[in-house]
């Protein structure tokens, strides 16, 4: 169990470090070493913990204690959780000391606005991990695509789309 334990510190610990621009941005990375590199779960697994951590309110992040609960019950969840969320929150505080310091400074939008494509790529390739593990047939693909088209280019509220969504999905059952 401490290995495991371990390895889990290690890993949260890494991708708090990571999420650069929010938390869904190491989603990727994530699933690869969940899923991939350690296999304690499946695609479809995870995919299914993230669905219930997005569903519940609270903080987009919960997907983490999911998994450690699912990879080494309490023990996983406590240390996952710590792990995710202690470092990125330790750095946060310093840094935001000092973007307060140089807030007048021009090489500051600079950096803002550089950082802005870095988000939306990251944010897009969350997405596309998360539909690709859930896109079972070609009929869900072809409706998570419709979905996404229509949230992106309507003025839709996102409910109205997931809950279409999910009533196509029933009816496609």
């Amino acid at each position: 169990m401490i290995p495991l334990l371990i390895a889990l510190a290690v890993i949260f610990s890494e991708l708090s470090l990571m999420a650069f621009g929010g938390g869904i941005t190491i989603l990727p990375e994530m699933q690869r070493q969940v899923v991939e590199v350690h296999q304690w779960m499946s695609a479809q697994e995870f995919s299914a913990l993230f669905a219930m951590a997005q569903a519940a309110p609270g903080p987009n992040m919960m997907v983490v204690p999911l998994i450690g609960w699912q990879v080494a019950g309490w023990p996983g969840l406590l240390v996952s959780s710590l792990a995710k969320f202690v470092p990125s929150s330790l750095v946060t505080l310093l840094v935001m000391q000092g973007w307060k310091r140089f807030k007048d400074r021009p090489w500051r939008r600079y950096v803002q606005a550089g950082l802005v494509p870095v988000t939306v790529g990251l944010v897009a390739a969350s997405g596309a991990l998360i539909a690709e593990a859930s896109a079972g047939s070609w009929r869900l693909a072809l409706l998570i695509g419709v979905a996404t088209l229509l949230g992106m280019s309507k003025r839709l509220h996102p409910l109205w789309v997931l809950a279409g969504g999910a009533l196509l999905g029933l009816l496609m059952a």
